[in-house]
């Protein structure tokens, strides 16, 4: 085989560590970016959170009136170059934060909330009780789910005790069950759901109108009720409409998840990124400062590299460059989740002002020919992004829909459809609600063209139930 030597030329696209970070940073939420800073934080001794106690912010926020553009609300001053090591401890990326001392510790007030088993647990020890009979309710408390239901069997129960207890009887477990029962709040340790309402209703004093024919309907007759026969619930329970209005009443004043008051659940906390509101007659975005971290270069070390520039100091200048890179991209992403946001309230003006039913159609692609950057990245900008308006707090992608076509040759935002879904049921008559065959027919008339399964579909994804569920006495 003869061996030789052949030029090739190609072309393909490389993404620089540096576009890779700034791709990464886009995508993550305000939590997640505090959490990525602070590894670099711990990582990077350049880099410094900025301390604003005695200092002025190097990113004033704009004039009342003025206009929220990228460059009035983010801005900062140039990045010096690598000689000018004076200016190394200035230079930040945007975004004031508060002090320690002006947090409010809400880890702290989230801990001092006890779960479910510790509540039941200080109970059970004011009891008067034996010590075996405390550990065998104590079996018992552990065994109960996050919304107080006893799920495990009678005979796994006893299995468990064996463990650590001997010559356990399964009476014993039985009767740790109905102390347990006996504890607040009322309903917890049933095994199901017409347990634990008969354990709340025979809580509330005897007096209680209606209180014996509730237990009786949440004993005997929940499906009938859970299915709206109303008809069939006054025959069985001899009752006539009133009555059966009572009844029904009392038993929605239960809670069928009393453990859900308790313990931590799945907290999450929303950060706005941006707010917007109304200026000079014209609706403008503007970053919140709160969510904006503030970085520097740390100067102490700016100034080592400097000195030490002719004698090595690699190292540093690499990390100094990385330092650099960082600032600069948490610097874009908040000037590109600005001009999304901007484009977005522009496009969307009519919700600020009459609500949902206002929204009009709005696809990915509009903004991101508006602002001229690609589609994925506008995704990337609007997921896991809150804006705070004056209707509440919403994520950038809630306003982005699909569209309907209407009678007159225009379009309706689907999420105006879902509105409109709304305020028929909420109109409707208990006694004869409407069916989605006939919410199809009112939008119609309205010049909305949706068939009855598209109907179907939006008031499933709202958690609105059918007609026949929805039907009250």
């Amino acid at each position: 085989m003869k061996h030789s030597l052949q030029l090739k030329l190609s072309q393909h696209l490389t993404l620089t560590p540096q576009l890779q970070q700034s791709i990464r940073l886009l995508q993550l939420s305000t939590v997640e970016l505090n959490q990525e800073l602070e590894r670099y934080l711990a990582e990077n001794p350049l880099l410094e959170r900025a301390d604003l106690s005695g200092e002025e912010s190097l990113t004033p926020p704009p004039a009342e009136g003025a206009p929220a553009t990228a460059s009035s609300s983010v801005e900062t001053e140039p990045s010096p170059s690598p000689e000018d090591s004076s200016s190394f401890g200035d230079e930040m990326a945007p975004g004031p934060r508060r002090s320690d001392e002006d947090r409010e510790d809400f880890t702290q007030i989230a801990a001092a909330e006890p779960t479910l088993q510790e509540y039941l647990i200080r109970q059970l020890q004011l009891m008067q009780l034996t010590e075996r009979d405390k550990r065998i309710a104590l079996v018992v408390i552990t065994h109960l789910d996050e919304d107080g239901y006893l799920k495990a069997t009678l005979e796994d129960l006893v299995q468990v005790a064996r463990a650590e207890l001997e010559d356990i009887e399964a009476e014993e477990i039985t009767i740790a069950i109905r102390q347990i029962q006996n504890l607040e709040p009322a309903g917890v340790g049933a095994s199901d759901l017409s347990e634990c309402l008969a354990l709340q209703l025979r809580a509330l004093d005897a007096s209680e109108p209606q209180r014996e024919r509730a237990i009786e309907l949440v004993t005997r007759h929940l499906d009938a009720l859970a299915s709206r026969d109303f008809n069939k619930l006054k025959r069985q329970l001899g009752i006539d409409e009133d009555e059966l209005r009572e009844v029904r009443a009392l038993i929605l004043t239960l809670d069928p998840k009393p453990g859900r008051a308790w313990g931590e659940g799945d907290v999450r906390y929303v950060v706005p990124d941006v707010t917007v509101r109304k200026i000079g007659g014209r609706w403008l975005a503007q970053l919140n400062r709160d969510a904006m971290p503030r970085l520097r270069i740390n100067k102490m070390y700016a100034d080592l590299l400097q000195s030490s520039r002719d004698s090595g100091g690699r190292n540093l200048s690499g990390q100094l460059q990385e330092a650099r890179w960082l600032i600069k991209n948490v610097q874009q992403r908040f000037d590109t989740i600005l001009r999304v946001t901007q484009a977005i309230v522009d496009r969307q003006k009519n919700f600020f002002e009459h609500g949902e039913v206002a929204m009009r159609p709005l696809v990915l692609r509009e903004i991101a020919e508006a602002v001229g950057l690609h589609e994925s990245t506008i995704s990337r900008v609007t997921t896991q992004k809150y804006m705070l308006t004056t209707r509440g707090i919403f994520e950038l992608k809630y306003f982005f829909g699909s569209h309907v076509a209407t009678d007159t040759g225009g379009a309706c935002s689907s999420t105006a459809i879902r509105a409109l879904i709304k305020q028929l049921v909420a109109a409707e008559d208990g006694k004869k609600p409407l069916s989605d065959h006939r919410i199809s027919d009112i939008l119609a008339q309205q010049g909305i063209q949706v068939a009855r399964r598209t109907v179907a579909k939006y008031r499933e994804a709202m958690h609105i139930q059918p007609a026949n569920l929805r039907k009250s006495i």
